[in-house]
């Protein structure tokens, strides 16, 4: 009879890779931002531009004395969600090498959700601009800038291709989300995670008790 080991050993292996699968970072809802390990940041496009994109967070008031204790935590990059309110700082890498030879404007605004699914842009509406930086050229690629975020709530980031008055085509809207756990999985996966781990324990015990079955009945 052969051993059942290796069998055991490729059941595990396959609900190990079923749980990457889910827990990977391009598996989110919001397939236009995904963070990769290629570069720091997030990918964020739309039909026509893409930009790798970093924001970084300089705490105010009592969590910055806090967080200057945990140098991880000050050096530490994030994408749409923002843990807590401060000075952030912007950075975003052009993929397209020609768009470093046009002006590109900055805008930071504070939303309001109006309703509805929140991965959409149209379900916001700008509410406070927060800062601006005129058009210029970036030749070397890197679109930088700050703001003051002062409280929880939504945000956006607009690099607007061409200048100041330009179409929504050649605008970029990155969202942001301030004052949420940046590392909270969203509910699917986490059901995801529950119904892999489930599945992997069941076909291991199936196939231990189909062996323990087989050696007392030989």
């Amino acid at each position: 009879m052969k051993s059942p080991y290796p069998v055991l050993a490729s059941l595990l292996l396959s609900s190990t890779l079923l749980l990457t699968a889910c827990t990977s970072p391009g598996y989110n809802d919001n397939p236009s931002q995904v963070q990769t390990k290629a570069t720091v940041g997030c990918l964020v496009a739309n039909d026509f531009y893409a930009v790798h994109f970093s924001a970084y967070i300089k705490p105010a008031g009592d969590n910055a004395k806090a967080t200057v204790k945990d140098k991880k935590a000050l050096f530490r990059s994030y994408c749409k969600n923002i843990p807590t309110t401060g000075m952030a700082f912007f950075t975003a890498d052009l993929v397209d090498r020609d768009i470093r030879e046009t002006p590109i404007s900055i805008r930071v605004v504070e939303q309001e959700h109006t309703g509805g699914d929140e991965s959409k842009a149209e379900n916001y509406k700008d509410i406070r601009t927060i800062t601006e930086v005129p058009g210029k050229l970036y030749p070397r690629g890197v679109v930088e800038a700050q703001a003051e975020l002062d409280k929880n709530g939504y945000y956006a980031l607009y690099l607007m291709i061409g200048g100041e008055a330009v179409s929504d085509e050649d605008r970029l809207r990155i969202p942001l989300h301030v004052g949420v756990d940046p590392d909270a999985k969203p509910m699917v996966t986490r059901i995801l995670i529950g119904v892999g781990i489930t599945l992997g324990f069941a076909l291991v015990g199936f196939v231990a008790y189909r062996f323990m079955r087989r050696r007392n009945n030989p």
